[in-house]
């Protein structure tokens, strides 16, 4: 018989122990701009404050990957290979069943979790090492054969849909818990956090909306590319009252190689970053030497704002969150100057 955690448990996802405040998030950069979300160990505890472990409800019908129906009798052990994913899980009370992540799971408790991937790929054998019930991944994981090996060994491996837009977490939210046997709980969890979202929109900017250009860039990989409509990070600066620069130059895939004419083009008044992107490139000093970026209103005046990679990417319980901190700080960069 399963157990539901109490309404005042999942009322409200910032009452699971994920309060970002921006006193939280913001610190300066070490030389310029505004990082969000670095400090790993003051982020609380996801699932701290849900009132009872959920017992999820068993046998399970799952379908894995390679089309097979596969009996699920425990979910005592589960891997899960997506950052967003384990979030839900821990908001859940579930995460004390996870015996391995991969490396976009990067908030603090779940630390101690084995990390099972090698930048986006896993081996069968180490993930067959921790005797999992059931493995869920994300798209990015790979390669096919060891997601088949996985399988051959009898445990199902599911892949859940990507979300690239904010609207589509609380759908998230409820995919997860119909799979993990918890979908009363995740349904109420789902309609707390959507209603946390409209809460999060409806509250005014309080600045002119800039425009945000977010650059995926791994300087020593040589990669350079300007987000667009429907890699995900437009939907969060269209959700924090800001308007994607991609929109001005009409781009129209998830991700395009950074031109200067194109960048210079949009005239972004914030260059959004990843922290470790701004990384590869040495920082905002050496972020200003990619072609373009100097002649930019964001880069004229320093307007860069950057944010831990999981969290930015996450998709989980911790959104609205991330779009509450990316409005504070795409405010206190500035009005922009368009005159």
């Amino acid at each position: 018989m399963s157990r539901r955690a109490s309404r005042s448990g999942l009322r409200r996802p910032t009452l699971v122990g994920i309060v970002l405040g921006a006193a939280l998030l913001m610190a300066a950069c070490g030389d310029g701009g505004v990082t969000l979300g670095q400090n790993k160990e003051s982020t609380p505890g996801l699932g701290d404050d849900v009132a009872a472990a959920i017992e999820p409800e068993l046998p399970l019908q799952v379908v894995s990957d390679n089309g097979e129906t596969v009996t699920v009798d425990s979910l005592d052990r589960i891997v899960s290979l997506d950052g967003g994913v384990t979030e839900i899980l821990f908001a859940l009370g579930m995460g004390d069943r996870l015996v391995g992540r991969d490396i976009s799971t990067t908030f603090a408790e779940a630390e101690k979790i084995p990390l099972l991937t090698k930048a986006h790929d896993i081996s069968a054998e180490s993930v067959l090492s921790v005797r999992p019930d059931l493995v869920i991944a994300s798209e990015l994981i790979g390669p096919p054969e060891a997601k088949a090996s996985i399988e051959a060994a009898g445990v199902p491996v599911v892949t859940m849909n990507p979300v690239v837009a904010v609207d589509g977490v609380g759908d998230r939210i409820r995919a997860v818990g119909e799979l993990t046997g918890v979908a009363p709980a995740a349904e109420e969890l789902a309609a707390a956090l959507d209603e946390e979202l409209d809460e999060v929109a409806a509250a005014p900017a309080g600045a002119e909306a800039p425009l945000v250009a977010f650059l995926y860039v791994r300087g020593s990989a040589g990669v350079y590319l300007m987000a667009g409509p429907g890699s995900g990070v437009d939907s969060l600066i269209e959700a924090s009252g800001a308007t994607d620069a991609s929109a001005k130059i009409g781009l129209s895939d998830p991700f395009t190689p950074l031109t200067s004419e194109a960048l210079v083009k949009a005239q972004p008044d914030v260059i959004l970053v990843t922290t470790t992107g701004l990384e590869s490139v040495d920082g905002v000093a050496g972020l200003m030497q990619i072609p373009g970026v100097a002649q930019t209103p964001a880069g004229q005046s320093g307007r860069v704002v950057t944010m831990e990679d999981g969290l930015l990417f996450s998709f989980g319980v911790r959104t609205p969150e991330v779009v509450e901190s990316l409005k504070a700080a795409f405010a206190e960069s500035g009005q922009p100057d368009r005159s």
